[in-house]
């Protein structure tokens, strides 16, 4: 009873405090104070409730029997939609606060919503190693899903709240990507509901056109209702190699070493200042020597970037095995490095073996409850933009990320860009190596400002034929996009498939020139 008491009181004088200071000053200047006391908790109901939902969708096997039906659902949504005259755009009706991208989607307000309730794993295909999957499910369950079965998929990208619809609308990536490519190259199909209503399914044989422009294009050309993977063979662990590496020129040619070579089964680069990294190989295995094994993924562990950077300050190297599923949510808990931003103290041990089982906060609650004051603040003085440009200028690329923005760690991730048609495709004929510099955080460069800052950086990818990720802000004019990433084939199945006045374009969806 005392204990209760003194939780009371506790949460009595918290308020007393809050209302003392103004709603408002508290969640701008001491934001930790509502994520610890609120979102870490309401964060924990999230997961239990999805993941009982999962467990208990799965047990019944009701989701194959119900996916036609929600399909035909959406199908009616849509044909409603051209019978009251199809006077608005369509998009989601899944909430903007929900999505992982910072960006407010404002267009939800002003378009026609369809309700797309699809978030249950299919099928397992062990035979064509496949497995089937609705565009809600989160890389979080579906490698807890898949695990245990002994199968896993090629390239699982950081973030457990990361689902596959916006993985292939999008975009993906992780460690493994030097060998695989980005994840829409590890799906071999995808089912959409199009605009007259229809559903149409497309592979690299079947309806290939539209199989090659769905990628990136943020659901303007259909909704997508169900998407097809292809599975590996899970190991057990992944031995993980951490090398110091000095000097900008030494690190350059240090990654992308590791990253020609096919044995390695991961790449991965963090650098903490301009010529200061730490480059990491792994390889799959099932074999470890026990001393040596870190589940990095445990709640009282140090978050995996400060725990790399032990490896520098020794200017040692090492070896670890890290259980696979820990590894592939390495970044998870520390959501990269944002979470140091938002709770200062969250790496300390005391905080991390008391509450640290409660951490991540869920990035959707961060986002329904920033308001319009920490918005404001993020977007004028802070980033989180990843730009996938050519090996050959990774060089060139981080000190234009140095001097346009300042911002450390920075992330590196290999990647094989194959010559497919599309909106993404290296300039030549041929395969080409690509690499994603990934930035987050408060940019410490004296002459940063948002907008002509991140427009000096388009215009650097644009000129090295790169790439900018579009969940984050983007700044170019119309022409400017285009001239960045091929839309003909795009243009062309927007035309054909009579999406002009369906879906709007998606640099409309995107671009902050044309929703401002």
């Amino acid at each position: 009873m005392s204990a209760l008491w003194s939780v009371g009181a506790g949460l009595l004088l918290l308020l007393l405090w809050v209302r003392h200071r103004g709603l408002e000053a508290v969640l701008v200047h001491h934001r930790w104070v509502f994520v610890c006391f609120f979102l870490m908790p309401l964060s924990i109901l999230f997961d239990i409730y999805y993941h009982l939902r999962a467990w208990a969708v799965w047990r019944l096997h009701s989701a194959p029997r119900q996916h036609a039906q929600r399909v035909r659902h959406i199908q009616e949504q849509v044909r409603e939609w051209r019978r009251e005259g199809s006077k608005r755009y369509m998009c989601t009706g899944r909430p903007g606060w929900l999505t992982v991208s910072l960006r407010v989607g404002k267009y939800k307000k002003t378009h026609k919503n369809i309700m797309i309730n699809l978030m249950d794993v299919l099928e397992v295909d062990s035979e064509r190693q496949v497995v089937r999957v609705e565009p809600l499910v989160s890389m979080g369950q579906l490698t807890a899903h898949l695990n245990p079965m002994g199968w896993t998929i090629p390239v699982v990208p950081e973030l457990d709240d990361l689902t596959v619809g916006g993985l292939i609308m999008g975009t993906g990536i992780e460690s493994s990507s030097h060998i695989y490519g980005l994840f829409q190259h590890t799906c071999v199909a995808y089912e959409l509901v199009l605009a007259d209503g229809s559903l149409v399914r497309c592979s690299p044989t079947e309806n290939s056109d539209l199989f090659y422009a769905v990628p990136w294009s943020c659901g303007t050309l259909g909704f997508l209702v169900a998407a097809e993977i292809k599975m590996i063979p899970a190991k057990k662990y992944v031995k993980i190699h951490y090398e110091p590496v000095r000097g900008l020129q030494k690190i350059c040619e240090k990654f992308s070493e590791e990253s020609k070579k096919k044995e390695n089964s991961f790449v991965e680069g963090l650098m903490y200042s301009l010529d200061e990294a730490v480059i990491m190989t792994g390889v799959l295995t099932d074999e470890a020597e026990q001393s040596k094994i870190n589940r990095i993924g445990n709640y009282y562990k140090p978050w995996f970037f400060k725990h790399v950077e032990k490896y520098l300050k020794a200017d040692r190297t090492g070896v670890e095995y890290i259980p696979s599923r820990h590894y592939y949510h390495r970044h998870t808990r520390s959501i990269f490095w944002e979470l140091q931003d938002i709770i200062p103290f969250g790496n300390n041990p005391v905080f991390r073996y008391l509450f640290g089982w409660m951490v991540p906060p869920k990035i959707s609650l961060l986002k329904l409850t920033q308001g319009e004051a920490i918005r404001k603040l993020y977007e004028q003085h802070h980033v989180v933009q990843d730009m996938l440009v050519p090996m050959k200028s990774l060089e060139k690329s981080i000190q234009t990320f140095h001097v346009d923005l300042n911002v450390y760690p920075i992330w590196l991730c290999p990647f094989t860009l194959p010559n497919n048609p599309g909106m993404v495709h290296p300039k030549g004929d041929e395969t080409e190596l690509y690499v994603d510099i990934g930035a987050y955080g408060e940019p410490k460069s004296k002459q940063f400002e948002a907008r002509a800052s991140m427009r000096q950086m388009e215009k650097f990818v644009r000129s090295v034929h790169g790439f900018q990720m579009l969940y984050a802000d983007c700044y170019m004019t119309r022409e400017e996009f285009w001239d960045m990433f091929d839309g003909s084939l795009y243009h062309k199945l927007r035309e054909q498939m009579n999406c002009k006045d369906a879906f709007p374009e998606v640099y409309d969806k995107i671009c902050k020139a044309a929703r401002h």
